[in-house]
């Protein structure tokens, strides 16, 4: 004789209730997260590769701004979804030196009346750190060799871009009320064309707008570091900080501006290590109508990070984030209804169950739903007859014909004794065997099962 410990029966679970939950909770989670991370790009890598865009952490790079910006209390986004670029709000651009200039004023051209854009003009050829710097050197670390060329045909070809030597190995910018130094003191990158308006001028005091260059006043006081389009568009934030006379403005109220930033050091990382370039900074996106808590896109689609959207990506994204909150609330309450059942299972009922009334019930649904109702009464009335053969004692050998006679005699004797009247049975049988209806089928049995019960009583 042998005894089990408690909980050892056979075919006890040997996970507990709260294991299990724990187990599925944790799974579904990771499923989700996993789902959440194919759709947006999060976890596939970063883009941290030494190129000047807002993910970029070297010299050239714009992490800084974004960071900046954010802890301000702007709302800082990075898409790589081209579909996000037509959002209302701050669109930064960092497109580099070869991208074809079509594509960046197709972009540029459908924000017009969507919100202010900002492009920022690269300068620098970024160079991986030599042998001897690569120990010290963290992920995304370039050096800065010279600066590059630019020609962007079919964006803005009435803007001219150049670089040229500061005077003394010192350029400095004045703009927005405020004042500093490039953090490269040898090589200065400024623009120039009709319409366009100085916000942020090249070395010395800046100019009163519309006031002509003095005689022997350096070349660089003239450039322009950053300036925006005068393109009929009210822009009067810009208006307030710009450093020469806007001729257009307010033709057209509902078109927002384009700024452009030829000096990138103003802005990248090299530039957002002194105070007052951090503050330019700011003081930029609020000319351009951006408050606190406004949106600042910075666009990774140029620099080659785009990603085509997919049923993943709106999937998390509104309005379909809320079909996928409720898909998502809908199969927790499934699990959790799973998880309550107490018990074993329940065995499932057989489709045929076990007994006479379960068979007849099932053979008349099948009859039922067949409609072969001309079947059913041959076969009763043939019963119905040897019921009667036993019954009255005749000879079970009798031909059918001969029955039905001999069973008509025995029901004309039984009706004659109690004075009743009645059809035989060999007529009753003859009508149960021609119905065809249900109705019919029904009388004609009911008038046969009466005059069995008449002889057998």
């Amino acid at each position: 004789m042998s005894t089990r410990p408690k909980g050892a029966e056979v075919g006890a679970n040997p996970f507990s209730l709260w294991a299990v939950l724990a187990i599925v909770v944790l799974g579904a989670l990771l499923f989700v997260a996993l789902l959440w991370m194919i759709g947006t790009g999060i976890g596939m890598g970063t883009a941290n590769d030494g190129k000047a865009h807002v993910e970029g952490k070297g010299l050239n790079g714009y992490a800084a701004m974004a960071d900046y910006l954010e802890r301000r209390g702007f709302a800082v986004e990075m898409t790589r979804n081209p579909g996000a670029l037509e959002r209302s709000g701050l669109l930064v651009l960092t497109p580099p030196a070869i991208m074809k200039g079509k594509d960046i004023d197709k972009i540029v051209r459908a924000r017009r009346y969507i919100g202010p854009t900002l492009v920022i003009v690269p300068k620098w050829q970024a160079m991986r750190p030599i042998r001897e710097q690569r120990d010290k050197a963290k992920k995304g670390w370039v050096r800065l060799g010279g600066a590059g060329t630019l020609e962007w045909p079919g964006f803005f070809d009435e803007i001219s871009v150049a670089t040229a030597s500061a005077r003394n190995g010192r350029a400095t910018w004045a703009g927005a009320g405020l004042s500093g130094t490039l953090p490269d003191g040898k090589v200065v990158m400024s623009g120039a064309g009709t319409r366009l308006v100085r916000i942020v001028a090249g070395a010395g005091q800046p100019q009163e707008p519309g006031q002509p260059q003095e005689q022997g006043q350096p070349q660089e006081h003239g450039r322009t570091l950053a300036g925006f389009m005068d393109d009929g568009g009210s822009y009067q934030g810009l208006e307030a900080i710009a450093l020469d006379r806007v001729l257009h403005s307010g033709e057209d109220d509902q078109r927002f501006p384009v700024v452009f930033v030829f000096e990138p050091d103003l802005l990248d990382n090299y530039g957002m290590a002194r105070f007052e370039n951090a503050q330019l900074a700011e003081a930029l996106v609020r000319a351009t109508g951006v408050e606190r808590g406004g949106a600042v896109v910075f666009d990774m689609t140029l620099p080659g990070y785009g990603r085509a959207q997919n049923l993943l990506t709106l999937a998390f994204t509104p309005p379909f984030l809320a079909a996928t909150l409720c898909l998502l609330l809908a199969a927790v309450a499934v699990g959790w209804r799973a998880f309550l059942r107490f018990g074993p299972p329940l065995v499932p009922e057989r489709a045929i169950a076990f007994g006479k009334r379960a068979l007849v019930s099932n053979a008349a649904g099948l009859v039922r739903r067949t409609r072969r109702f001309h079947l059913l009464g041959p076969p009763y009335a043939d019963r119905v007859r040897e019921r009667l053969i036993a019954a009255l004692g005749l000879p079970r050998a009798l031909h059918p014909d001969e029955a039905d006679a001999a069973i008509d005699a025995a029901v004309s004797r039984a009706l004659a004794a109690r004075g009743a009247q009645g059809e035989p049975f060999s007529v009753l049988a003859a009508r149960l065997r021609a119905a065809g209806r249900p109705h019919d089928l029904l009388k004609a049995a009911r008038d046969l099962h009466a005059l069995e019960r008449t002889l057998t009583r």
